[in-house]
C-alpha cells in the first residue's frame, strides 16, 4: 500500500491498486493496524497519535482556523480541544467522532482571505496566516473572551516580522477595522 507522504488511506485509491491490496487493507483494519476515521478513510495509530491529522482527507478543502491556527502560530497558550476547520457556508460534511473536529461556516467572500499552506507532522495543511488569525480573534472576541483576544494581539505585536498594513487590509475586508484600530492604539 503506497502512500503519499503521511496522508491517510482512502479505500477508493486502494481499490485502484487491485482487489488483493484492497482486501489486505480491510484485513489490516480488522486486526487493528488501521483505524477507520470515517467511511472509506483509514489511518494508522501513529498518524492519529500525532499533533496533527490529515485535515484535507477528513474535511476536503477545509482550512484550519481559530483555536487550532492560533496554537500553531503560537499566538495563545491555550490548547485547542478540537481541530477547528473552516468551510464554505451551505456545505455539509460528516466528521468522525474521533478525533474531534469542529466545523465553522464562512461565506465564500471571506473564506479565502489569508489562506496559506504549511507542512505539520508530514501533512500539508491549509490554515489561516497570522494576520487573519488576529482578525478572527477580534471578530470573535465576545465568544472567546476579551482576555484571549488581548493575548493574541499582544503576542502578534511582539513578533519582529509582523505586517501591520496586511493586518489592517484583512481587518477592513473582515469588517473589524475600527475595533482593531482601537486595540492597536491601546497596545502600541
Amino acid at each position: 500500500m503506497a502512500k503519499k507522504q503521511n496522508s491517510y488511506i482512502s479505500s477508493a485509491s486502494i481499490k485502484e491498486q487491485g482487489r488483493t491490496v484492497y482486501y489486505k487493507m480491510l484485513e489490516s483494519a480488522r486486526q487493528g493496524e488501521l483505524i477507520q476515521v470515517r467511511r472509506g478513510v483509514y489511518a494508522n495509530i501513529d498518524q492519529l497519535s500525532g499533533n496533527m491529522i490529515d485535515i484535507n482527507t477528513i474535511v476536503p478543502d477545509g482550512i484550519l482556523c481559530l483555536w487550532s491556527a492560533w496554537n500553531i502560530h503560537q499566538l495563545t497558550t491555550s490548547m485547542p480541544q478540537a481541530f477547528h476547520v473552516a468551510i464554505k457556508r451551505d456545505r455539509k460534511v460528516t466528521v468522525p467522532s474521533f478525533p474531534k473536529v469542529e466545523i465553522h461556516h464562512y461565506t465564500e467572500a471571506i473564506l479565502g482571505i489569508g489562506v496559506m499552506t504549511m507542512e505539520i507532522d508530514g501533512f500539508n495543511i491549509r490554515l489561516y496566516d497570522v494576520e487573519r488569525c488576529v482578525c478572527d480573534a477580534v471578530k470573535f472576541r465576545n465568544k472567546i473572551g476579551i482576555d484571549v483576544c488581548s493575548e493574541i494581539i499582544g503576542n502578534y505585536l511582539e513578533r519582529p516580522n509582523r505586517n501591520l498594513s496586511k493586518l489592517m487590509d484583512y481587518a477592513r475586508e473582515l469588517r473589524v477595522g475600527t475595533i482593531l484600530e482601537k486595540y492597536l492604539q491601546v497596545k502600541l
